[in-house]
């Protein structure tokens, strides 16, 4: 994605950002009516995917350590993957 992320498009990126690192896209969920159930992260990219999303999320919306673990939170509850070893 080349656009510079933003509070309003943050969501959408981090959603891509998580598909790609599983090889799928954002095709591949409309496409499939269990997409939920059908596609899972490991507990290794799902680590990666918290740093990542964490340094993004502190630099974007300009907060703390506390306040980025809990959108995160929020973040992965409303539209993370699950996760399955």
């Amino acid at each position: 994605m080349n656009q510079k992320i933003t509070r309003d498009n943050i969501h959408r990126h981090l959603v891509e950002y998580e598909l790609a690192m599983v090889g799928k896209t954002m095709m591949d969920t409309f496409n499939d009516d269990r997409w939920f159930f059908n596609i899972t992260m490991t507990r290794e990219q799902h680590n990666e995917f918290k740093a990542y999303a964490m340094k993004l999320i502190r630099k974007t919306f300009k907060c703390n350590k506390l306040k980025g673990e809990l959108r995160f939170d929020a973040f992965n509850q409303a539209l993370g993957l699950r996760i399955k070893n």
